[in-house]
């Protein structure tokens, strides 16, 4: 008696269930399925280049001010946002290297940015660089100062004389 009762409330149930579900008109082509409002929300952008990218090789955080800071990546170049994060703004498009192995912002100076290119990864996909650069207006722009032929730079330090 336990059984049938049993199955007889089971059967009752998904009768119920599946009869209270509204059926959907599935479309049967993809023309009916995707349309101009379906991506009207949606807006293309530029998130980064063409090439093999995504590794962050470096950050650089403004120690005066911690909502601006610059990202270094392996095959993509620099990256600087001034509000934490919400928004990005390539800085190193227009110099001969898009592969980035460090980022440095002077201590004593904000504006004052070095640059080592050339991922320091060894890995498949690792770029070579074409020496160190250096911004002094905040990444505005950069100038080349030498290494040309070290290919791979993956820290730049400062050291900071003290008075004897």
């Amino acid at each position: 008696m336990k059984s049938s009762l049993f199955t007889f409330t089971l059967i009752i149930l998904f009768c119920s269930v599946s009869f209270s579900q509204k059926k959907d008109k599935v479309p049967s082509n993809t023309s009916e399925q995707l349309n101009s409002t379906t991506f009207s929300g949606m807006k293309f952008r530029n998130v980064g280049p063409a090439f093999t990218s995504g590794r962050v090789a470096d950050i650089a955080v403004n120690s005066k001010n911690p909502f601006e800071y610059y990202i270094a990546v392996a095959s993509g170049g620099v990256w600087k946002t001034k509000n934490n994060g919400n928004t990005y703004e390539p800085i190193f498009d227009n110099e001969n290297s898009y592969s980035i192995g460090c980022i440095a912002i002077s201590p004593t100076n904000e504006n004052l940015i070095w640059i080592g290119s050339g991922e320091n990864n060894n890995q498949r996909s690792v770029a070579y660089g074409d020496g160190v650069y250096k911004s002094e207006d905040g990444g505005k722009t950069f100038k080349n100062m030498g290494l040309k032929t070290s290919e791979h730079i993956g820290k730049i330090i400062f050291i900071q004389k003290t008075k004897k």
